[in-house]
């Protein structure tokens, strides 16, 4: 080991774990596909954004096509994609007497090719945002854009020739890249809304898998652990490339911060790098995620490796239960939840800690390890605990924080943590749809956890209700893939101040394939 600092933060570098990740880093697998169409973008106030595409001509029109000055086509590649795009062109006419000045803008939604760059105003960085600038000073020749992108549209503009020539595009492709190695079967469903949810989650989930499990391939392309929880329990259900998830686990493992915290996120390029985020959920995820593995694996030395990296994280958040083995909510902290505004946290985090205490208290046991009495005597004291402060007889709800506020996500989560008996929790539930509290739901990684606490209630049907009504109405608002954010009561809902930078293949959200597997729906 050795002590590694940035800035403020002191990481205690775990050389031997991250050998091992580097062992388990995967090939990928590349796809040559091609554009299916040329197509054009139209206003439409019915369509999520305000935008849509029609189809303009063939592909083959391309062919029989040049472009001068201040003209522009759209390409349509018929599907989502992660790759490397690249191109001829050639000059039509006189010799080119002055370099070709050429933008092209990538996008996973229609917006992005309706919709100037230029207007962006959110906070996160705009240089997210996919376009590129190419000069090309001899013609013919071939292009090859060295960013990865992800994009189902690529709108070509020609800003510059000189009045002598125009010019030509051929042979445009994508190589598109995963690490998802087999196709797997869609569930032979007759529910036909089903088997469309299942085909786009596996499709979101290949796309997300590159060298690591990422969280989005558009934005942030890094390794976030709350996503990795989501992704493995997907991945074990389909293309079972575990060790992928083995590798991610190391990499966490690897650059704990002084006082043995994993960051939220890590960094693989050019080496690795822990973020200097750290969220209260997503480090107790460590513990469930390393608990998922073993369970489909059996993988014991891993287990044993990781276990007290594992238990680390839960020793952090049980310092955080006040005298009443509440979790503390004050202003130094941060967990993730949700991205739903307004939601007090301490609640739902306490169901988050429970949920992963039963996990660690089965890790325990397997491994023999002297903790384990330990926790099961604080589990009881804390669901204790839990009952006595954050239950409110009269509203027959958990409340969470000073003003003891009633949310989707306290009651989801104690759901998921088994707070109370399952007959109680399916009327906890029941209430919930009933009264439906404001502070709701705001991404499909809450609303996963919603679908999962009614199967867990065992209220089938409502499941799949939720589900068809979720993710079947991003599918019904063009999702090729599904997305990071999909509010229904206010589709241009951004947490980042802007839908254009909003990732549109996001990992969070392919769970509906483990949830019809997983539970038979």
């Amino acid at each position: 080991m050795n002590i590694q600092k940035i800035e403020d933060q002191v990481i205690i570098r775990n050389a031997a774990f991250e050998e091992t990740a580097d062992k388990f880093k995967p090939n990928l697998i590349e796809t040559v596909i091609y554009p299916e169409a040329i197509v054009t973008v139209k206003a439409d106030a019915n369509i999520i954004h305000g935008w849509k595409t029609e189809f303009f001509a063939p592909i083959s029109t391309l062919l029989e096509t040049d472009y001068g000055k201040n003209e522009s086509f759209i390409l349509d590649f018929g599907n989502h994609h992660v790759g490397y795009i690249s191109f001829d062109v050639r000059p039509v006419g006189s010799p080119p007497d002055a370099p070709l000045k050429l933008r092209l803008t990538i996008g996973e939604m229609p917006v992005e090719m309706a919709e100037p760059f230029a207007d962006y105003d959110g906070w996160l960085s705009s240089s997210w945002l996919q376009d590129e600038t190419v000069y090309v000073d001899v013609l013919p020749g071939t292009i090859f854009l060295p960013r990865r992108y992800s994009f189902r549209y690529v709108k070509f503009e020609v800003l510059e020739t000189s009045p002598k020539y125009r010019i030509a595009f051929e042979n445009v492709e994508c190589r598109a890249v995963t690490s998802a190695n087999e196709v797997v079967a869609c569930v032979p469903h007759e529910d036909q809304q089903l088997k469309r949810i299942d085909e786009i989650s596996i499709k979101t989930l290949a796309d997300c898998m590159q060298d690591i499990f990422e969280d989005g391939p558009k934005r942030d392309r890094r390794l976030w652990l709350g996503d990795l929880r989501l992704q493995a329990l997907a991945n074990y259900e389909t293309f079972q490339t575990n060790d992928l998830v083995k590798r991610c686990l190391y990499l966490f493992a690897a650059v704990p911060d002084k006082h043995g915290r994993v960051a939220a996120n890590v960094f693989v390029s050019p080496n690795l790098i822990a973020d200097d985020t750290y969220l209260f959920d997503y480090s107790l995820f460590f513990l469930s995620t390393l608990s998922d593995y073993y369970t489909v694996t059996k993988d014991s030395a891993t287990l044993q490796e990781l276990w007290p990296t594992a238990y680390r994280q839960l020793e952090i958040a049980l310092e955080r239960l006040d005298e009443n083995d509440i979790l503390q909510d004050s202003l130094d902290w941060w967990s993730f939840i949700d991205w739903q505004d307004g939601l007090n946290k301490q609640a739902p985090s306490q169901g988050v800690l429970i949920y992963v205490m039963k996990q660690a208290i089965e890790l325990g046991g397997i491994l023999q390890v002297r903790e384990t009495e330990y926790l099961k005597s604080r589990l009881n004291e804390v669901i204790a605990a839990t009952k006595e402060h954050l239950w409110d007889e009269q509203e027959q709800f958990f409340v969470s924080g000073q003003d003891r506020q009633v949310s989707w996500a306290s009651q989801i989560w104690m759901v998921l943590a088994g707070v109370l008996p399952q007959q109680a929790n399916r009327q906890l539930l029941d209430r919930l749809f009933e009264v439906n509290p404001p502070v709701g739901i705001a991404t499909p990684y809450m609303y996963h956890h919603l679908v999962e606490a009614l199967l867990t209630a065992g209220d089938k049907n409502k499941a799949i209700i939720e589900m068809k009504k979720y993710w079947g109405g991003m599918i019904n608002d063009g999702a090729d893939t599904f997305w990071e954010l999909y509010n229904p009561g206010d589709k241009k809902f951004s947490p980042y101040g802007s839908y254009l930078i909003n990732s549109y293949c996001h990992a969070w959200s392919c769970t509906p394939t483990y949830l019809i597997r997983k539970y038979n729906l």
